[in-house]
């Protein structure tokens, strides 16, 4: 199973979200974010559009994940480097004990900055 983990900021539309969904050149199985961003418009509609499951994390879910990437901001206000990767990781790994996670797809940054994803694939035990 692969899962798209995408962060954005508020400002970010729906536009935003399809692009850094795209640019990640793989179409997921599902998407995953926090749940303040899982319930935004944008991200409903692209998850509609696409016809992928949506799983909203909690920010304990992701705090201490380890990412390849990192940004000052987000460790800061998460406890992780990356949001896009560690709700990639932590969405592969959801409804499978045990399961492990690898990342495919390091955070990518859309052009304007407004969103991010990542591409992490579960590893079934």
């Amino acid at each position: 199973m692969k899962v798209a983990g995408i962060g954005f900021r508020a400002s970010a539309t729906l536009a935003d979200l399809r692009q850094a969904l795209d640019l990640l050149q793989v179409q997921p199985d599902a998407l995953a974010s926090l749940r303040t961003k899982a319930a935004a418009e944008p991200l409903i509609t692209l998850a509609t559009e696409r016809g992928l499951p949506l799983i909203a994390l909690a920010e304990e879910d992701i705090a201490g994940e380890q990412t390849l990437t990192c940004s000052p901001r987000i460790k800061a206000r998460f406890a992780t480097g990356s949001l896009a990767e560690a709700a990639a990781l932590v969405g592969a790994r959801q409804a499978r004990p045990g399961a492990g996670a690898r990342l495919i797809a390091p955070r990518i940054v859309t052009a304007n900055g407004l969103a991010t994803a990542a591409l992490a694939e579960r590893l079934d035990p």
